[in-house]
Parts: structure tokens; sequence; C-alpha cells
């Protein structure tokens, strides 16, 4: 995904989450007000399509051609 396009994920944003959160699989703040994206767009800068790199722009509610998300199911 990594340069398409910015993955919207299911973390809220907050700046200082990770200086205390667990070391294996962090699930993120319980709310915020800014849902984390990831990966950055080809229309971006380079340093902006790395799947590390999170951006804090984007309300729940704010549309975007530039945004998406990936649709996950556990295994039966």
């Amino acid at each position: 995904m990594a340069g398409n396009v910015w993955e919207w994920v299911w973390d809220w944003y907050d700046s200082s989450y990770y200086s205390g959160s667990p070391g294996s699989d962090p699930r993120g703040p319980a709310t915020g007000s800014y849902r984390v994206m990831r990966g950055g767009g080809g229309s971006l800068y380079a340093i902006y399509c790395r799947v590390a790199f999170r951006n804090n722009s984007f309300s729940p509610d704010n549309v975007s051609n530039n945004a998406g998300f990936r649709l996950v199911r556990t295994a039966p």
C-alpha cells in the first residue's frame, strides 16, 4: 500500500502514545479526535510514502480521494 494512497487505520492519533505503549501489537489510545493515516499517497514527497509514517490530520468524517482502507477478517 505504501505510495498508493494513505491507509486509514484503526488507531486514534496521540503524539505521545508510543512512548509508553506495549512493545508488541500496540492498540493505540481508546479515544481521540483524529485517526491515524499511514503510507502516504504517490502525489506526495517520498518521505511520506513509508508505512511507518503516521499522519494525524484526518478526522473520521473527512473525505479524500487520496485515502483508503483495508477490510480484514479473522480466519474461520
